[in-house]
């Protein structure tokens, strides 16, 4: 009968300690979550090809929603915005591989701008404009 008692308390000491593994990974995950990222004014310029033009909300084909998280989330953009209110103009480069998405701030002429490679479908960054 002491085997027995032994056996089921090695099997919940073993289920306790697999647990807490297990919390402390995930918890170490999500504190090593990458920010999103600020570009460099070389990789901005690299992006602006042979101008810009500007074109309406709805024929933008990337959905920055997730990335917006990523930024409300970081304290980059205010919670307090609407989305409805939340973009403001998107522009798209003259070879039509990069997309700039201007982000309303809560200061009037400042904004965020999301620079979006069209062709790799991912966002490269973010920056800080003021008009």
């Amino acid at each position: 009968m002491a085997t027995h008692h032994y056996l089921r308390l090695t099997f919940i000491l073993i289920f306790v300690l697999t647990s807490f593994v297990c919390i402390y990974f995930i918890i170490k995950k999500k504190k090593e979550k990458k920010a999103p990222k600020l570009l460099s004014p070389e990789k901005y310029n690299s992006s602006i090809i042979g101008g810009m033009k500007e074109i309406a909300a709805s024929d933008s084909f990337f959905n920055i929603w997730p990335y917006v998280s990523e930024l409300k989330a970081a304290k980059i953009l205010s919670k307090k915005i609407k989305e409805s209110e939340l973009v403001h103009k998107v522009y798209r480069n003259s070879t039509e591989d990069f997309e700039h998405i201007l982000l309303a701030t809560e200061q009037e002429n400042h904004f965020v701008e999301i620079v979006v490679d069209k062709n790799k479908k991912k966002v490269l960054g973010y920056l800080f404009l003021s008009l």
